[in-house]
């Protein structure tokens, strides 16, 4: 089973790559992809969980946002 599962799910489940997550965290993908490869302490997977939810809601504004401009 891989470490820190549940990052890569809610992920998933929120349509976030997890590059948009390091982008957050001022890294590289390969640096996030690298600290997921062992459990991190809860404050830390706590912060990314928050990030998750805020590129999510973001992505979820910006699509509201261009079903509302009229083509012109």
């Amino acid at each position: 089973m891989l470490s820190n599962n549940d990052i890569r799910t809610a992920a998933k489940q929120h349509g976030v790559r997890l590059w948009e997550v390091a982008e957050r965290l001022n890294v590289s993908e390969p640096t996030i992809t690298r600290k997921l490869r062992r459990e991190l302490p809860a404050e830390e997977k706590q912060r990314i969980f928050s990030l998750i939810d805020e590129i999510a809601a973001d992505k979820k504004n910006a699509a509201r946002n261009a079903a509302n401009i009229p083509n012109g």
